[in-house]
């Protein structure tokens, strides 16, 4: 993996926390991981997430979040455009994840939002990964 797709390092960093049944997970954080992060809160795949100062930069903690059982909630999580190839989608043409089961994160002028989100706010932008 190439250091130079932070998105990518923060998505395969909580593909292991969560597959090793972590509480949280702990990374360098940027705007855009903030703005993931936000959005996985949302959309209800993570517990919570908070951005803590450390020196002379700022840490992304990530609290995951299984249900009682303690089965994850994050099944899969995967990075569709990438510095090498990007993707895009128009705002018509938005993907769906597993017939609507699944989340899309689009990056759009806005910033980042769920492919439903997008769609009704009748944006389209670059298909940053899918969540289910």
């Amino acid at each position: 993996m190439s250091h130079t797709d932070p998105i990518a390092d923060m998505l395969t960093r909580v593909r292991n926390a969560n597959k090793a049944l972590h509480a949280q997970v702990e990374m360098p954080a940027s705007s855009q991981k903030v703005e993931l992060a936000r959005v996985l809160r949302d959309e209800g795949y993570i517990a919570n997430y908070d951005v803590v100062r450390e020196g002379s930069f700022d840490k992304l903690v990530i609290e995951l979040k299984y249900t009682d059982g303690r089965r994850r909630v994050i099944s899969q999580v995967k990075r569709i455009s990438k510095p090498g190839r990007r993707i895009y989608a128009k705002k018509d043409n938005l993907p769906k994840v597993l017939g609507g089961l699944g989340t899309a994160v689009i990056s759009t002028s806005r910033g980042l939002m769920t492919a439903r989100e997008a769609q009704r706010l009748g944006v389209g932008g670059e298909v940053v990964c899918f969540v289910w």
